[in-house]
């Protein structure tokens, strides 16, 4: 074991190196030389990347219609098994099936992208670059297809809506 010289045992020099490091950051940030990265979240829109997976949505064909064909190959992907499916037959005899049920529990959800990568026709994506999943209910989490279409929006905390309004 190595033995401590006098000025180690005292630690003085290094309290004195740490205070000098904290000093200077101190000035460097009063005086305004450094970039602030802090962003005042609500009033300040935050920067989001283009790859960034935010909540999901499901895709519409041209007429309308949802893209998904109901083929369960995003919910067997899915390793929190958060997707749930339930497929309906289709008056129009040209389309075998389409998502009857389609419910996606966001409190499961890890966001890998797995779902997406795994649809052959493109109908769920998590571009929508939203981030900020708040509610008072854990209902709220269950997002059904209207909701993923579009067609509802989510009750969001963050944005400033309670429930009350």
């Amino acid at each position: 074991m190595q033995t401590l010289n006098f000025w180690q045992k005292l630690y003085i020099p290094e309290i004195l190196k740490g205070m000098w490091t904290t000093t200077r950051h101190f000035w460097a940030n009063v005086l305004g030389r450094r970039h602030t990265v802090t962003q005042q979240y609500p009033e300040q829109p935050t920067y989001v990347d283009e790859r960034y997976r935010g909540r999901h949505r499901l895709m519409r064909k041209e007429d309308g219609a949802p893209r998904c064909t109901a083929c369960m190959l995003c919910a067997t992907s899915c390793p929190a098994l958060c997707i749930h499916i339930e497929a309906a037959e289709h008056e129009d005899p040209t389309v075998e099936k389409y998502p009857g049920s389609f419910t996606i529990d966001e409190l499961r959800c890890v966001f890998c992208g797995l779902c997406v990568e795994a649809c052959p026709c493109d109908a769920i994506r998590m571009d929508t670059g939203i981030f900020a999943l708040a509610a008072y209910d854990r209902g709220n989490f269950l997002y059904p297809r209207n909701l993923l279409l579009g067609d509802d929006e989510p009750i969001n905390i963050a944005e400033g809506k309670t429930p009350a309004e």
